[in-house]
């Protein structure tokens, strides 16, 4: 009976994280079938067998460009997970293992900045951008979206870090390692894990972005996320082209994921959700 009733509960959560699962897919799947339809098909609504055809795909490849924005966004989201890698990793060392009594303090602030709205400085942002001529570049874009997710990737390498032994650190200095070579040989290699999952998340969430992608940029250094919003135009919003250049957006970073899932898992259970 106890087996029968373990066997019960174990279908019962797979047919529910299975529904989950589709709730959660299904825009992306109206996303896909709507980028088959004409625009006429597309405006009438969802249809599950629609005339399945590629013209849009072929508009959006041939007349906007899309390589382009898609090497802008490969180009910032991978340099602005760099640069905030070199920055965090120090700094969730040192807040790890020589901590002080206000690093909490500086944590929680670290991470209260994530609760301001954007459009509260968007204004001030755009003016120093503007001075410094970094408007429409992929090097101010870069460093605005690594400004962006630092919070919180200090805050998921400083948990990794929590989980790996001092005393370990404390051996290497005792054998004449000096700082650099403690962070790079010896807590870098040891935290592989949540530094993957960390990079994987910092990367999807810079490649998402779209507040700062469209206010900062026009044509040069604009990127999947600004491609996608100029098929909102005054002559009408073009459903069927928007969910092609969607598709073909989110495609990258979905495949991605999917790939890295086992890594991005491994990472989470490292420390950052213990």
């Amino acid at each position: 009976m106890a087996r029968a009733a373990s066997t019960q509960k174990k279908i019962a959560f797979t047919v529910f994280a299975w529904l989950i699962a589709l709730v959660i897919f299904f825009p992306i799947l109206y996303t896909i079938i709507t980028s088959l339809k004409t625009e006429t098909e597309a405006i009438q609504g969802f249809d599950l067998l629609p005339s399945f055809t590629l013209e849009n795909y072929v508009t959006v490849q041939t007349q906007r460009d899309y390589f382009k924005p898609f090497m802008n966004s490969v180009v910032i989201s991978v340099g602005s997970t760099v640069l905030a890698l070199l920055i965090a990793i120090p700094a969730a060392w040192a807040m790890a293992f020589s901590p002080t009594k206000r690093t909490k303090d500086v944590l929680m602030w670290m991470l209260s900045t994530k609760m301001m709205p954007a459009v509260a400085v968007l204004v001030p942002i755009y003016l120093i951008f503007r001075d410094f001529d970094l408007l429409d570049t992929r090097i101010g874009l870069t460093v605005m979206l690594m400004m962006i997710n630092l919070p919180i990737v200090v805050w998921m390498l400083y948990t990794y870090f929590r989980e790996i032994p001092g005393e370990i650190l404390e051996a290497a200095r005792m054998d004449g390692a000096s700082l650099l070579n403690e962070i790079v040989y010896v807590l870098t290699p040891m935290a592989v894990p949540g530094i993957a999952s960390t990079m994987l998340l910092n990367v999807i969430l810079a490649w998402n972005e779209a507040f700062w992608t469209i206010r900062l940029t026009t044509t040069n250094a604009a990127p999947l996320t600004a491609f996608i919003a100029s098929f909102s135009s005054p002559q009408g919003l073009f459903w069927a082209k928007l969910s092609a250049a969607s598709t073909l957006a989110i495609a990258p970073i979905v495949i991605l994921g999917w790939f890295s899932q086992k890594q991005l898992v491994r990472g989470l259970t490292f420390g950052a959700v213990k």
